[in-house]
């Protein structure tokens, strides 16, 4: 397995997201070799589809944070962590929290929100709670910003433009590729938040962090870039690196990487 050089040291901050698609079920497919080769200040997890004490990964030297769903085996978010946060949130203001796809560390000079973006379902079934649930999360993220910067990452289940991924017009109209879901992906941008990828690499095609398990969608490269790094504007001069770490398997999911200076 070829993983990307570790962060040198000389860097400020290196954060990892990743949808696991079910963390006891990566946990046995190397998950602890890639935790240690990336050696992330920050790892957060989407997805992992498990309760409280169901998970054996007690890393050295992190602090562990999850939040589980109320209904088992659905969703679920995670943050290792190497400092101790000021504080720590679940939800947003107190809502949105039943699923477990939320949580925010506040730490002196910044605030990191892991989130799991409900997915709209075939026929868009769930596309008014998306909505609102992205109503929600971009004025708490814009009142967090008014107090320090925010970084904002997790599976966003959107493409946001037509080259994040392979096929858009077939896609077109889809849950994560809906009218709807990329105007509140405008929306939030918009606001004052920055998506680190697309800021160095504006043009690059044919990088994704999701492939369905069917029709061999992987080793065709036929993906979504739904995996994100989004972060205050104002942060942009010390994004040094963003990446889309494809090499890496365990999930249907890749990591996506983000080195703050």
């Amino acid at each position: 397995m070829k993983l990307p050089i570790k962060a040198k040291e000389d860097y400020k901050m290196k954060f990892i997201s990743w949808n696991v698609n079910g963390f006891r079920a990566v946990l046995k497919k190397g998950f602890e070799e890639i935790f240690n080769e990336l050696d992330a200040d920050f790892f957060c997890l989407q997805e992992t589809k498990m309760q409280e004490g169901q998970a054996d990964f007690h890393p050295e030297g992190y602090y562990e944070y999850y939040s589980y769903a109320e209904k088992k085996g659905y969703s679920g978010t995670a943050i290792f962590a190497k400092k101790e946060p000021l504080s720590v949130a679940y939800g947003i203001d107190g809502k949105h929290n039943d699923e477990g796809r939320v949580i925010t560390l506040e730490y002196d000079d910044f605030y990191l929100i892991c989130a799991y973006v409900p997915n709209a379902q075939n026929e868009l079934k769930r596309i008014d709670y998306r909505m609102e649930y992205e109503d929600d999360l971009r004025a708490y993220m814009t009142e967090l910003d008014k107090v320090k910067p925010v970084v904002y990452c997790g599976d966003l289940n959107v493409a946001h433009q037509e080259i994040d991924l392979k096929n858009p017009k077939r896609n077109r109209g889809s849950a994560g590729f809906s009218d709807e879901e990329r105007g509140k992906m405008t929306e939030l941008l918009a606001s004052g938040f920055t998506d680190t990828f697309r800021y160095l690499q504006p043009e690059t095609t044919g990088v994704y962090s999701w492939w369905s398990y069917r029709f061999n969608a992987r080793a065709n490269n036929a993906g979504w870039r739904i995996d994100y790094f989004i972060v205050s504007t104002r942060l942009e001069p010390k994004i040094k690196e963003a990446s889309i770490l494809t090499d890496v398997f365990g999930s249907d999911h890749c990591p996506v990487s983000l080195v703050l200076e």
